[in-house]
């Protein structure tokens, strides 16, 4: 397969801010992926910026550490919270020419300490954003160490910010800002599936978020629940040193029972049934498994124990609402807004889609409809989703119908559609990896939409040439 072409040198001009009909003071709520792209719009567009990060680097998930938590299945409120979900085995579930922001690709740099694969282990994702951070002078506005303790509402339409950042001991800062964002991701707070009989049950749990390694797992019987992306990674990972994996799905037939292809020691269950203080586990299909440990692949709530809205924005059932498009809460508009909440997504173009049009809207230059009329359009999309049966912990799940979405997001900022050639490899690769889990991100067929790619990245740098 031939190699993306070398990243374009960024022409100065694109740094330059867009005359805004009014400038504002807003503060980003955390330094990962949409943090930093959220920043660096709201710059563009001439906005007052300050990011506040209560880890010491940029990349939020997409730091690694072998730290864990306390509590291993995450539920303990009082526990010493580590941020980052990632799994040492951990590589992107997308190519690198899908992934990257719009105008900035995510391309190969095959020079002896680089990942050069097209899907890269996490720690070339982290490196990608520090560059896209070093390029764009996106640290000089972030505040290390400073994490957000409250965000509220005062007069004329304010946020009073309170952060503390670690100084012989904890020191507070309160700050007016004109508009909060919210970026603090949603990979930190752990689901736990409900099991019947498990408070009797004397093995071991813990959830996908304090895994790192399958070393500590060697030669145990380890039941693993979900079917996501890291479900299907780590109960790969853990078949090469475990005695038994038995994965129990929630989407498949109750007397399913299935030998996993290729491996002598890994089973695909329906769900458990109930977990028994002898240490057995029944599932649906009628197996019993005497398990050590049962691992939770089963994703993450969205928090923010910082936020008080007086009830205006809440969390129930895992539906963050109500918001306009995802994104801005009709009554607090434009002044508060949330980036990256969809998921089953491409985040980073997304994410900047919807930095650019809050950035917009915060500066005048794009008009957010009445509060009333908002209000109608949450309404009438949460009606479609109840009448179609869709859970409300779905209500952000964008499987469907996310280029409708980023197209949408487009038109409101002006801005040209998703590439069709990132629609078209977005779908390859759904179905490659639905097919052939064991090889999709090593073995592809997709070379002209490589090749639709580079011409792509290279009409940027000509582009960017002419400015």
């Amino acid at each position: 397969m031939a190699k993306a072409s070398p990243r374009p040198t960024i022409n100065p001009k694109l740094l330059t801010t867009i005359l805004p009909i009014q400038s504002r003071n807003v503060a980003v709520i955390g330094a990962g992926a949409a943090g930093l792209v959220a920043a660096r719009e709201l710059r563009r567009e001439g906005h007052k910026v300050v990011v506040l990060e209560r880890e010491n680097q940029i990349g939020g998930t997409w730091v690694y550490t072998n730290r864990i938590e306390s509590d291993p299945l995450g539920l303990d409120p009082d526990r010493t919270v580590v941020h980052s979900s990632l799994y040492s085995s951990l590589r992107t579930n997308l190519p690198r020419e899908v992934m990257g922001f719009l105008d900035y690709p995510f391309v190969t740099r095959d020079d002896g300490y680089r990942d050069p694969r097209r899907f890269p282990g996490h720690g070339e994702v982290l490196k990608y954003l520090k560059e896209f951070v070093s390029e764009f002078g996106i640290e000089e506005v972030v505040r290390f160490e400073s994490e957000v303790v409250n965000v509220g509402l005062i007069e004329n339409n304010k946020w009073r910010v309170r952060s503390k950042k670690k100084n012989n001991g904890y020191q507070y800062d309160d700050e007016i800002y004109d508009a909060v964002v919210v970026c603090n991701g949603h990979y930190t707070q752990p689901r736990i599936a409900e099991i019947p009989g498990i408070n009797s049950w004397p093995g071991k749990q813990m959830h996908s978020h304090n895994y790192r390694v399958s070393e500590p797992f060697r030669d145990q019987v380890i039941i693993l629940i979900g079917s996501a992306a890291s479900a299907v990674d780590i109960c790969r990972d853990l078949a090469g040193v475990a005695k038994e994996v038995h994965v129990a799905c929630r989407s498949v037939a109750d007397e399913t029972y299935e030998k996993q292809p290729g491996y002598d020691n890994m089973w695909l269950h329906s769900m458990i049934e109930r977990a028994n203080k002898d240490g057995t586990v029944v599932f649906r299909n009628g197996n019993v498994v005497l398990a050590d440990v049962i691992l939770h692949c089963t994703g993450y709530k969205y928090h923010f124990p910082f936020l008080e809205t007086n009830g205006v924005v809440t969390v129930d059932d895992n539906r963050v609402g109500p918001l306009y498009q995802h994104v801005f809460p009709p009554v607090l508009a434009p002044w508060l807004s949330f980036v990256g909440l969809p998921w089953k997504v491409i985040p980073f173009p997304l994410c900047e889609l919807q930095s650019k049009w809050i950035a917009g809207v915060l500066s005048g230059r794009f008009v957010l409809p009445s509060q009333e009329e908002m209000m109608e359009d949450v309404k009438a999309f949460y009606s479609k989703l109840e009448a179609s049966g869709m859970p409300k912990r779905y209500t952000h799940n964008m499987a469907d119908y996310q280029f409708d979405y980023d197209n949408w997001l487009a038109e409101q900022c002006g801005h040209p559609n998703i590439e069709e050639w990132r629609v078209k490899m977005y779908s390859a690769v759904s179905k490659s990896k639905r097919v052939r889990p064991e090889t999709y991100r090593d073995e592809w067929d997709d070379e002209d939409l490589v090749l639709q790619a580079q011409e792509d990245f290279v009409k940027y740098a000509s582009n960017w040439c002419k400015e």
